[in-house]
């Protein structure tokens, strides 16, 4: 069964979920990220180039050639990709297909707190197990 992970109350989603990608990535899992909101998507493709000079995070859209020996998928649905390692969502609404993957994270910003609430009573109400919640903007100010 999936493991669901939020990370709440991120004062900057796009930075932080570029930060926790490359973590994921650095540990040798593939990574779809998930947006339902395509400029966000978009947002999120151009910061993976550029919020660390230093750093590459190889990544595609899901529909790319290049998709298959990516270990970094960008997309707005998860439906049939070529693994399913991690997801994380960076979008409002609960991924279809999101059982398929061994752990989702869901990137909560503090903006849209309502909105995680309610998919994490989805999946709370549907008996998946929940890691305890991580807030994002606490972490930040230790």
């Amino acid at each position: 069964m999936t493991r669901i992970d939020f990370h709440v109350n991120a004062p900057d989603p796009i930075g932080y979920g570029c930060r926790l990608v490359r973590k994921i990535y650095r540990a040798g899992q593939h990574v779809v990220v998930c947006c339902d909101d395509p400029a966000r998507l978009k947002a999120f493709d151009e910061a993976l180039w550029t919020f660390a000079p230093h750093d590459f995070v190889p990544h595609v859209m899901a529909g790319d050639a290049l998709a298959p020996e990516t270990p970094v998928l960008l997309t707005a649905s998860p439906d049939g990709l070529p693994w399913h390692d991690v997801l994380v969502n960076l979008g409002d609404a609960t991924p279809e297909g999101f059982a398929r993957f061994e752990r989702l994270v869901e990137v909560v910003g503090a903006e849209a707190v309502e909105r995680g609430r309610e998919r994490f009573r989805f999946y709370r109400d549907r008996g998946y197990p929940l890691s305890p919640t991580h807030d994002v903007a606490a972490a930040e100010r230790r």
